[in-house]
Order: C-alpha cells, then structure tokens, then sequence
C-alpha cells in the first residue's frame, strides 16, 4: 500500500499546529525539570511527584510524537486499532494528566523559598501542554460524525475520568502510607479498589481501541454497565473512607502534609465516584433502550 504524504496546506491545519505544540511545550517541561538539582522541594513526598509529573510528560510526549509522525506518513490505515478512538484517548487523557501534572509541579515539587526561572518555564510550558491537549479535544470532538470514535461521545470521556481518578492515586497513596496512623484496613481498602478500578478501566479502553466489543463472550454494554457497578461501590467505600480519616484528622495531631494530601485524595475519589456514577447511569439507559427494541 502507497503511503500518502499530507499536502502542504496540512501543515497549517489546526490539528498539526497543536500536536506540534504539543510535542514542543512536553518536551521543554521535562527537560528543564530533568535539569534541575536545586530549587526543588524539600518535602519527602517530592520526589513521588516529580516522578508523576515526569512521566506525565515523557509518556505524553512520545506518545504524540509516534501518532504526529503517523499522521504526517498517513500510516494509520495499517495500525491495528481504532485511530479516531485512540487519539482522542491520547488527547483527553493527555489534558488531564497535564492539568494534574500543571497544579501538582508548583505545589508540591517547587521551591517555594527560591523560585528559579527553570521552574517557572517548566510550570509554563506544562499549562502551555494542557492548553494544547484540550485544543486538539476541541478540534477532534468538531469533526464529522464519521471521524469521531466512542471515545468522543459523553461516556467515552467519563472512561477517561475514571483511567486518570485511579492514577492520580498512584502518587497520593504512596505518600499517603508512610503518614497515615490509623488502622491497617484505612490503609489497604482504598489501595485495592483503586488498583481494582484502574485494572477494568485499561481493559474498557483496550476492549474499544482494539474493537474487539463484537468477540465478547456477552454483549459489551453488559460488561460496561457490571464494570460502573463495580466502579460505584468500589469508589464510594474509598471515598467513605476518606471522609473517615478527615473526620478523625480533626481530633488528632497529624503529621506535615497529611491533612492536604487526605483532603486531595478525597477530592480525586468523589469526582471519580461522580464520573462511575453517571456512567452507570448511561449503561442502564442503553441496556433499557435496547430491551424495549
């Protein structure tokens, strides 16, 4: 098969203006922050978050740098999986993982006493990321119908919710479990659920990509709707939880950072939760739908 390459006025779309931005604003984060010895918090939780937000860039940054360049190449028709819903994945999931990445650098991984200029072009040029990724959503979500994917349609974005609620976890309980006091069980609940919930999450959004929705052994909107239900109850005794240890905070001396970190982790949960709950809401809908057809 001849491969196709894009015409010059392709290069001025909006589409290949913002991958590049892209590209350019997560690779610049990441290095000046890989270049930074001083100006960084003296926490002991921050070097988890600058792992987060490293990755955060690195992951993003390759990632749209292959689909760019498979783009350019028009070599997509030869990939295996579902292009729309791919990057429209990559774009949604990108803006998040930046904005998390954009409010997390400043509070917890950055000098407060002695702001260096490296640090502030780095916080810059991870807003400038953010901005980019919700422009490219923007411009994917206003395509033809044909050209958009699951991935862009109201549940498709709430699967998104859910895959980045579970990792913005990743950092919070890792530096949650070395400050928290209370009983053993606080501490493994939440952990459980929230692996438990990342790992159905990565299998939906497998499931999608690879659209291998028509070989499940049951129809697909079936699982979607078991999948939110677990999602649901798994997420409100986290968030339970949560609000236990910020009740039982209030009683007690708690440790530096504790208490704001507890406070973010139940945030990130009750959003999560919210993102289950009206998924489960659509699951429903379409299962009941599809029962009086």
């Amino acid at each position: 098969m001849p491969v196709i390459v894009l015409e010059a006025r392709d290069f001025t779309s909006p589409l290949f203006l913002v991958r590049t931005l892209e590209v350019l604003s997560s690779c610049t984060a990441f290095s000046l922050v890989a270049s930074m010895e001083h100006n960084l918090n003296s926490s002991p939780d921050w070097d988890k978050f600058r792992i987060f937000c490293m990755f955060t860039w690195c992951f993003f940054f390759v990632v749209t740098f292959l689909i760019h360049i498979i783009s350019i190449i028009q070599f997509h028709s030869l990939i295996p999986i579902s292009w729309k819903n791919l990057t429209m994945m990559v774009a949604l999931l990108g803006a998040l993982m930046s904005l998390s990445s954009f409010v997390v650098f400043p509070w917890r991984v950055m000098d407060h006493t002695t702001v260096s200029a490296r640090a502030l072009a780095a916080a810059v040029a991870s807003g400038l990321t953010f901005l980019a990724y919700v422009f490219e959503s923007y411009v994917l979500r206003t395509q033809a119908h044909e050209q958009r994917g699951y991935i862009s349609s109201l549940p498709g974005f709430l699967k998104i919710i859910q895959l980045w609620g579970g990792l913005q976890m990743i950092p919070l309980i890792l530096s949650i479990s070395k400050l928290q006091t209370g009983p053993d069980w606080q501490r493994w609940v939440p952990y459980v659920s929230y692996g438990v919930c990342v790992f159905i999450s990565l299998i939906t959004l497998v499931v999608i990509l690879g659209d291998f929705a028509g070989q499940c052994l049951l129809p697909f909107d079936r699982f979607l709707a078991a999948f939110s239900l677990i999602g649901v109850l798994l997420y409100m005794l986290a968030t339970v939880i949560c609000l236990t240890k910020i009740l039982q905070m209030s009683g007690m001396e708690s440790k530096q950072n504790y208490p704001n970190l507890v406070i973010v982790e139940t945030v990130v949960s009750s959003i999560t939760l919210l993102a289950y709950t009206v998924d489960l809401a659509f699951s429903i809908k379409l299962l009941c739908d599809r029962s009086h057809m």
